[in-house]
């Protein structure tokens, strides 16, 4: 004979106190765990969406960013010369020559200095980056010391407003636009003319070139060509797949100082959910005789107590995940550490990391509630109403 599911619930219930702390304590414990997964995720996502799949990145051979890699003019314009690429209404070559160099900034509320990724661009970056939108004032005009600043950098800098003067390359570039890239790592740069951005530190070469080479076929066709091309050493990668390298090693890094803090955390919880379902059993060990005395078995005796502390750990989970889905209001920077350059980024809660969230509080209940549910369950029959 089975014990009903509600009367382990209902038990649950009449402990208001104990529950609520117990439950509180897998909540905390699974905040932590979601934030950590959601934090790696934004990221992931945040790099990801930077690039799309339709274009190709090509950068000097061997070089793992934009910032470390040297294509020089030569080199560019036989790249740019590739008959896969796409063109737009007008027949121009969907390709983008561009320059990155690295400028230290001054925050706007702490005045902390802050790496910044600057951007030269040429005329089609705009037409390969959709997700660029131009918000307020103008782009730079070609040749002048006049930048586009994103929505990450208007807000953390400290002179990354419209109508503002950045100081960098011992001169002053005025602040003519300010763009949205969403939730892309385009949004904490700042963007000027290619050309002018070179003259300006003396670099006669570009750091990558970018091109719109739609289908698998095209693509693996001008990579086979470039990266066989005796004048050049270049490697050509699709541009989505390039972010998505550059966010793995910080990802896996926060998944794993993120899971071993929870880990860590989770014992205490398991602990408490332990100490209140031993609590349970002893407060209710004449009642546990008298199930076992009307017929109800040991088994059931001992899944009615797994119940309640699965219960528990639902509650908590589900608490959790809810607690932790208001932290995709907030947007942090943090120092990507592939390019050693501010990076703006959201938590990012899915359906599979409030999933797993859930999944690992329910098993702390179960871990908590073993033992417990176990000696409740070898009780004597004789000995439990006596008490």
């Amino acid at each position: 004979m089975a014990i009903p599911i509600s009367y382990g619930i209902r038990n649950v219930k009449s402990r208001k106190i104990t529950s609520v702390m117990t439950a509180g304590g897998m909540a905390l414990v699974s905040f932590v765990f979601s934030a950590v997964l959601m934090l790696a995720n934004g990221l992931e996502q945040t790099l990801t969406e930077t690039g799309s799949p339709e274009n190709a990145i090509i950068l000097r051979g061997s070089a793992e960013t934009e910032v470390s890699s040297v294509i020089e003019r030569e080199a560019a314009s036989v790249i740019e010369l590739q008959p896969e690429t796409a063109q737009n209404s007008t027949g121009e070559y969907l390709v983008a020559k561009e320059a990155l160099v690295l400028v230290t900034l001054p925050k706007k509320v702490s005045e902390k200095p802050t790496n910044v990724m600057v951007r030269g661009i040429g005329p089609q970056s705009m037409a390969l980056r959709p997700q660029v939108k131009l918000v307020e004032g103008r782009y730079p005009r070609p040749g002048s010391r006049e930048v586009m600043a994103g929505k990450s950098i208007s807000d953390t800098l400290k002179d990354g407003g419209l109508g503002s003067k950045l100081h960098f390359a011992l001169a002053d570039w005025d602040v003519v636009g300010l763009f949205d890239a969403g939730r892309t790592g385009f949004s904490s740069e700042i963007w000027t003319d290619a050309d002018q951005l070179m003259s300006a530190f003396r670099r006669n070469a570009y750091s990558a070139v970018l091109m719109r080479v739609p289908g698998d076929g095209a693509f693996a066709s001008v990579k086979t060509r470039l990266e066989g091309d005796p004048r050049l050493s270049v490697d050509v990668k699709r541009e989505t797949a390039f972010y998505l390298a550059q966010s793995e090693v910080m990802a896996k890094f926060i998944r794993i100082l993120g899971l071993a803090m929870t880990i860590f955390f989770s014992i205490g919880a398991i602990l408490g959910a332990m100490v209140t379902m031993y609590t349970a059993v002893a407060n209710r060990t004449r009642e546990i005789g008298t199930l076992r005395a009307l017929g109800f078995q040991r088994t059931g005796i001992l899944f009615s107590f797994l119940i309640e502390s699965l219960f528990l750990g639902l509650v908590g989970g589900l608490a959790g995940v809810g607690a932790s889905s208001s932290l995709q209001l907030l947007t942090i920077s943090t120092l990507n550490w592939e390019t050693f350059s501010e990076l703006a980024f959201s938590f990012r809660l899915t359906l599979s990391i409030a999933v797993s969230t859930v999944g690992f509080s329910v098993m702390m209940g179960l871990l908590g509630g073993m033992l417990p549910a176990w000696r409740g369950s070898q009780l004597n029959i004789v000995d439990a109403l006596r008490s």
